[in-house]
């Protein structure tokens, strides 16, 4: 066990930074290697498991960027010159006859002996049929060359490329009705506390509906996971453990509560009793208690259980980490600077990520930051990034996290 990560010790709170860069290291070690290959149209979502090399130029032959007259230069002299045939996109044109001109349509091939395409605004079809062009042209104009996209050989996605609409489209372009992608990660989905009853069911005196659960099962599929619904334990030690003992087969345990220093955080006295605990109490607000570690060799993030917690973690966090595990490089959401629209008068020795939205150019909060109003996430457009012992005014600069950054 890391000294750092060690639990129980108050006051050594692991950075951000460090907790994400061991998560991440921890998730190359396991990589999933198993592949499946699926064609084109389910591939959406998934990782590409090897390079995708181009086996074809594209375009592969010169074609034509617009509908016009495809010419050779040196034969216009600014005289007219005759029509000598039509080419229209998918056909195989002719060679151009000396001292003549093409008509051609955007995407048709341009025929061999033409260096030139003149835009059809620039022509005048003369009565006798004849063509003059009005402006000087010169060799290349307005057509595609062969090879302008990509080249035989050449690498087009790199392995471990999350595919979505374009890499679809762009693997399509190639000729490819399959690609082989990564396994899916089975990810077993459990929520710790007596206090939690699934939506539909009568609350009980202090129960409240489980809300991470339906939260995350979503959020995982979204990622291209296999989620296993583990459902809710009870604040039980021996089920606990006889639960955790039932996912042996699952990539990931993910669970929400249960991994504080209460005496009913079961989950967190079983890792330690039975597993090992890697990562625990992070410098993050909210979500501090977050724990990672193994239960019999699987292993098992532990997120908070408050709503806006379990949101805040899952995405900065166990999101990189499951997206690693499928060998994705670029795994951390863009974040860009914006100026603030609030005050925020006292610093905190935790990172801070606040639900915002970006209004007339500037970052303002939800009024209620509290770790367990799920509200917040709801109404806001991002999360607003407060570094450690900072105060801030109005105009000052932070880091904004899109929430479409993360949800996907």
């Amino acid at each position: 066990m890391n000294p750092a990560g060690k639990p129980g010790k108050t006051g050594s709170l692991l950075p951000v930074e460090v907790a994400l860069a061991r998560l991440l290291e921890m998730a190359e070690a396991t990589p999933i290697r198993e592949r499946e290959r699926l064609p084109l149209a389910q591939v959406e979502g998934r990782v590409l498991a090897d390079d995708l090399i181009s086996s074809l130029d594209l375009p592969p032959w010169p074609n034509s960027a617009m509908d016009g007259y495809a010419l050779r230069t040196a034969d216009w002299s600014g005289e007219p010159l005759v029509v000598s045939q039509r080419i229209f996109a998918g056909q195989a044109p002719q060679p151009l006859q000396p001292g003549t001109c093409a008509r051609i349509f955007t995407g048709a091939p341009v025929p061999a002996g033409a260096d030139c395409v003149e835009m059809q605004e620039n022509a005048e079809v003369l009565a006798d049929e004849r063509v003059r062009f009005t402006e000087a042209m010169s060799p290349g104009q307005n057509i595609r060359p062969r090879g302008q996209e990509t080249t035989v050989g050449e690498l087009v996605l790199s392995a471990g490329t999350r595919l979505g609409p374009i890499e679809q489209g762009l693997a399509a372009s190639l000729g490819c009705a399959e690609l082989e992608v990564v396994r899916k990660v089975r990810v077993a989905v459990l929520s710790t506390g007596d206090e939690l009853v699934e939506p539909g069911q009568a609350l009980g005196p202090g129960q409240i509906y489980n809300s991470n659960r339906v939260l995350l099962c979503s959020w995982l599929q979204r990622l291209g996971c296999e989620v296993i619904d583990a459902g809710i334990l009870i604040d039980d030690l021996e089920i606990t453990r006889q639960r955790l003992g039932e996912l042996a087969d699952v990539d990931l345990i993910l669970s929400t509560g249960g991994v504080s220093v209460g005496e009913a955080d079961f989950l967190g006295i079983a890792l330690r009793e039975e597993g090992e605990l890697t990562l625990w109490k992070l410098a993050i607000k909210p979500g501090k208690p977050l724990t990672f570690g193994h239960f019999r060799g699987v292993p098992v993030i532990g997120l908070p259980g408050n709503p806006a917690s379990t949101l805040v973690t899952f995405a900065l966090l166990a999101r990189p980490y499951l997206l690693r595990r499928q060998g994705v490089a670029d795994v951390e959401p863009l974040k860009f600077q914006v100026p603030v629209g609030f005050v925020w008068p006292k610093a905190g020795n935790r990172r801070e990520y606040l639900r915002g939205r970006l209004e007339n150019g500037r970052a303002i909060i939800y009024r209620n930051q509290s770790s367990g109003v799920l509200r917040s996430a709801a109404w806001a457009e991002g999360l607003v990034e407060v570094l450690e012992d900072r105060t801030l005014v109005e105009g000052d600069w932070v880091n904004f996290i899109p929430l479409s950054e993360v949800l996907a």
